[in-house]
């Protein structure tokens, strides 16, 4: 578990909305929230933490005193950071453990600043990343934790993540598998029709999710899980599911070689622009 949690902010909707998702969930695991503002180098020197009781028009600084007022017994601090907006946020995540930002949402428009350094961290941040639209509901707001995987390869760090925030909310964890099918037609040569066949496939597939299931639910009795596996794409399926969910989380593969440039996956990334709530990418080797 994090020691804080970090949320980027620019004075978008966005970023607002990520630093109240960012505000609820510090809260539920009663660790201290740190809002982070990043001045490019051109602006200027600035001081690296916001002096106590300072009167400077920022909208960093009336954010933090807007959620102060909300969460009393939240600790929150607000950051003015000199930097280069994608590094300053993605060193200041890792340091916490966990990084909230903003992002369009579907149909949206990117925020000023952290739209295109969202994406950037999606990608390469070596913890996992929260990227919430402008019309998302605070981290408290009711519904199921979906997680999306294939049965055949399973991730630790990212069922983790998707367990913990399921018990953190008292959620139900829906695991989701797209496509289930090969590509192109489906031919038998015994008396089996296509149909069967394919009812064949999803269930054969919906128990091998259940057993990637099965050691997370030793570990968290208290959570329960649902497995579907679906025939349409992967992106399809969960975008749907989005619309109800509390949180959407995502695997993203570290590169295979060191020099390789990280990038994010076209389902991921389908998800991050078109989902309807938060998505958390939680890196994996």
């Amino acid at each position: 578990m994090s020691d804080s949690v970090v949320a980027g902010v620019d004075g978008s909707a966005e970023s607002t909305a990520a630093a109240h998702w960012a505000a609820a969930e510090a809260h539920r695991r009663r660790v201290p929230l740190r809002l982070v503002h990043v001045v490019p180098p051109e602006d200027g020197d600035l001081p690296h933490r916001e002096p106590a009781g300072s009167r400077r028009p920022d909208s960093a600084a009336a954010l933090r005193a807007e959620i102060a007022h909300a969460l009393p017994h939240l600790d929150v601090s607000c950051d003015l950071v000199p930097g280069h907006p994608w590094s300053a946020l993605t060193a200041a995540g890792e340091t916490a453990g966990l990084l909230v930002l903003g992002s369009s949402g579907p149909g949206g428009v990117t925020g000023r600043l952290l739209g295109s350094v969202a994406l950037r961290a999606a990608a390469e941040a070596r913890c996992p990343v929260v990227l919430v639209p402008a019309d998302a509901g605070p981290a408290t707001a009711t519904g199921e934790v979906v997680v999306g995987l294939r049965g055949d390869r399973p991730s630790d760090a990212v069922l983790a993540f998707a367990f913990e925030e399921a018990a953190r909310r008292g959620a139900v964890l829906r695991a989701l598998e797209g496509r289930t099918e090969p590509d192109g037609p489906l031919h038998t040569d015994g008396p089996v029709t296509p149909e069967q066949l394919r009812w064949s496939l999803v269930e054969s597939r919906t128990v091998r999710l259940q057993d990637a299931l099965a050691h997370w639910r030793g570990k968290f009795p208290e959570v329960r899980t649902a497995a579907e596996v679906s025939g349409r794409s992967a992106s399809r399926t969960l975008l749907d599911a989005s619309r109800g969910a509390a949180l959407v989380v995502l695997g993203r593969r570290a590169p295979a070689h060191p020099l390789a440039a990280p990038k994010l996956g076209h389902v991921v990334h389908a998800v991050i622009h078109r989902a309807h709530g938060p998505v958390a990418v939680v890196p994996y080797d």
